[in-house]
């Protein structure tokens, strides 16, 4: 227990089986207050409840849509005044886990498909980011890990197709130039980049492609949640405090640079 003084927000962890909800129980689990943003508000104030109840932590759910700059707007001001009201301690992490893949070749792309892509995965993690970021300067401390994929890294060859690759990789950008803006106000960010994991992300995979694949990575199988929550909570601490714009592989040697 390390940080009960700090609230972590975290969004898109309701899904079933998904990394998002792993990442809030590890980081309840460690001791920091949580809060989870999700699509469904119910659910997210339901998810958690239950996992702060079970670590005893501080928590509160709350609903967000990350491409809506207004729905982003209203979720973190309804967290600034659970803080203000002292039921949660000042927020120092944001992990942004919402996304969506794509699984579908480029020429058959629509550009809506294209632009829903972009906005759910990219532009949500720069408005989400933008309407948190202010706290953390006046605090002194910030610990922002956003999600990437190995996918960004080398074109596709996961599941994600051309605008998840696309999209991921504007995350790595996005993470690395906030990093150096961020450099001399105690919030440092960085970016995760997981391969093939262990979720519900690959939707109409079969098995015989889900075995296909974990054989084609070197440890010869594919990641769990868990293992990517530890990457994700560690950059969250005080001992990370030096590791800023930086990417942390977490694919089982599927990409190694």
């Amino acid at each position: 227990m390390f940080n009960t003084q700090r609230t972590a927000v975290i969004t898109g962890a309701t899904s079933d089986r998904g990394i998002g909800e792993t990442v809030a129980r590890r980081y309840a689990r460690e001791g920091w207050a949580i809060v989870i943003l999700d699509l469904d508000g119910e659910k997210s104030a339901k998810v958690a409840a239950a996992i702060g109840g079970e670590f005893d932590v501080p928590s509160f759910g709350y609903e967000i849509d990350v491409t809506s700059e207004e729905s982003v707007t209203a979720a973190e001001a309804a967290v600034a005044a659970e803080v203000r009201d002292g039921n949660l301690p000042t927020v120092g992490a944001l992990a942004n886990i919402a996304g969506i893949t794509s699984p579908v070749p480029f020429l058959e792309t629509t550009l809506e498909l294209w632009n829903k892509v972009m906005a759910v995965n990219a532009t949500g993690t720069y408005l989400v980011t933008k309407a948190f970021l202010p706290g953390m300067i006046d605090a002194g401390f910030g610990r922002i890990v956003n999600m990437s994929s190995v996918s960004a890294q080398r074109g596709g060859g996961v599941f994600g197709k051309v605008p998840y690759s696309s999209a991921k990789a504007a995350i790595l950008g996005f993470t690395k130039a906030l990093a150096r803006e961020l450099g001399p106000t105690g919030v440092t960010v960085n970016a995760v980049t997981p391969g093939a994991v262990d979720t519900n992300i690959r939707v109409g995979a079969t098995a015989e492609s889900e075995a296909a694949l974990a054989a084609s990575i070197p440890v010869g199988r594919t990641a769990t949640t868990e293992e990517v929550a530890a990457v994700i909570t560690f950059l969250s601490t005080d001992d990370a405090a030096y590791l800023t714009g930086a990417t942390f592989d977490i694919n089982g040697g599927s990409h190694i640079h």
